[in-house]
């Protein structure tokens, strides 16, 4: 407790409203945004690869059961590729208010803490 409370003094001397958030998180939202233009890329090219590789398959199929099983393979295949790009574009989508609220809570968290000590 007598650590936080230095570590906020010393915060408050200085003058600057230093978000503690924002310096660890910094690293890591320049990270997803440099790997979301390739990972979209990447999952799409093996989506297709595999979907393709799997349509083959099920061509090939000359029994019924091997059919369906090919079919149900690539029906799956489909959701699972669609579903990671989904999941990509809405990261991207809400990185900008993640960060806002991120920022707005370490606000909140300073003001409280100057309060207190």
């Amino acid at each position: 407790m007598e650590l936080f409370g230095l570590m906020n003094t010393a915060l408050l001397l200085s003058g600057a409203e230093v978000n503690p958030f924002e310096t660890a998180a910094e690293p890591i939202i320049k990270l997803i945004k440099m790997a979301a233009g390739p990972a979209i890329g990447i999952v799409a090219a093996l989506g297709v690869i595999y979907c393709i590789f799997l349509g083959v398959k099920l061509a090939k199929a000359e029994e019924q059961q091997d059919r369906e099983k090919a079919k149900g393979a690539l029906k799956n295949a489909i959701v699972g590729f669609l579903l990671i790009f989904v999941l990509i574009v809405v990261l991207m989508t809400g990185l900008p208010a993640m960060l806002e609220w991120m920022n707005g809570a370490a606000k909140t968290s300073i003001e409280v803490t100057s309060f207190l000590f």
